[in-house]
């Protein structure tokens, strides 16, 4: 009667070590390759991980090294997905699927973390993303209690500084070094003016016209201040206006605009709404003038509860994930 042969000696190691290879793999080696094919680029995946690309390479060559394959193929700056690397960027997608859908399940069924939250934020924060990730955590944690207050950027770092408040929404030019920041949404700023303004209306305008109007600003539009790069525009351009009006408020500056105290500053997508209603008049530059980024704020050395660590863990995975 024949028997099967033995294994050879590389054969079985090689068995043994696909046989055990659940055992040893790093998932975080898994995750950090899925964001590694979602994103193409090895510096977009440290960006959205938050670590150095030298970080997102080591842990791709360990991952290659435990799996025992090549799974990315370098051209230049440029690469593609081997075969295997396909296959199990594949598998990596299901694994961790299958692990959201395993975390809310068990959120159904039962969501202990109690607690409030504290938010600073600034007036009129228009985003999608933002609203959507409150709507969602709502519903993950009804039982967690939110205080929101609004103010201007200068006091919401302040008050982060001072560890008087959980997280913060708002503009911050300068790095703070004991401040952490994720952006969370862009604004252009472009000029208009409402239709009390002799330039409502008006097509034949160009940047030169308005460089003799009087402007409505916001408080921190200065040299220095959050919205400094409005400021430096003007000087840069040899506007000659002075400034007969100030608010910290979005909404008061936009009631000054239409009022005709002066052209003002504004967030495009803030008054989109605004202009096509004609309540409003888009003035040039037809490109805007600066973009202006509004970040998540806080402070990295404040202790915080284990509901403000799920708020603030939740809101920057979703800053991570690419909008649909």
């Amino acid at each position: 009667m024949s028997q099967t042969p033995a294994p050879s000696e590389p054969q079985a190691a090689k068995w043994d070590s696909r046989r055990f290879l659940n055992d040893r793999l790093d998932w975080n080696l898994l995750r950090t390759y899925l964001v590694i094919g979602q994103e193409g680029s090895i510096s977009r995946a440290a960006a959205r991980l938050h670590i150095t690309q030298s970080a997102v390479s080591q842990a791709l060559k360990r991952l290659e090294e435990q799996l025992e394959c090549t799974l990315i193929q370098r051209r230049g700056p440029r690469f593609d997905l081997t075969e295997a690397g396909d296959e199990v960027y594949r598998i990596a997608s299901d694994i961790y699927g299958n692990v959201s859908r395993l975390s809310a399940a068990i959120e159904t069924r039962q969501d202990d973390v109690i607690g409030k939250i504290r938010l600073l934020t600034i007036s009129c924060v228009q985003s999608t993303r933002y609203d959507d990730f409150l709507a969602e955590f709502h519903h993950r944690h009804p039982r967690v209690e939110f205080e929101i207050e609004v103010m201007r950027s200068s006091d919401i770092i302040s008050s982060l500084l001072q560890k008087t408040a959980t997280l913060g929404v708002g503009l911050c030019r300068i790095p703070q070094p004991k401040l952490e920041q994720r952006c969370l949404l862009h604004e252009r700023y472009a000029f208009f003016c409402g239709q009390r303004h002799r330039f409502f209306g008006r097509k034949d305008l160009t940047l030169e016209s308005l460089q003799g109007e009087n402007f409505v600003s916001f408080t921190s539009d200065q040299i220095g201040g959050n919205l400094s790069p409005l400021a430096m525009f003007r000087d840069q351009q040899g506007f000659t206006g002075k400034i007969v009006a100030s608010s910290s408020s979005f909404e008061e500056i936009r009631r000054l605009v239409y009022a005709g105290f002066g052209i003002g500053c504004l967030p495009d997508h803030a008054v989109e709404a605004e202009v096509q209603s004609g309540q409003l008049w888009r003035l040039p530059p037809e490109e805007g003038i600066v973009d202006v980024d509004i970040h998540l704020l806080w402070n990295r050395d404040q202790r915080m509860t284990h509901a403000e660590t799920i708020f603030l863990e939740s809101f920057q995975h979703a800053l991570a994930t690419p909008e649909t």
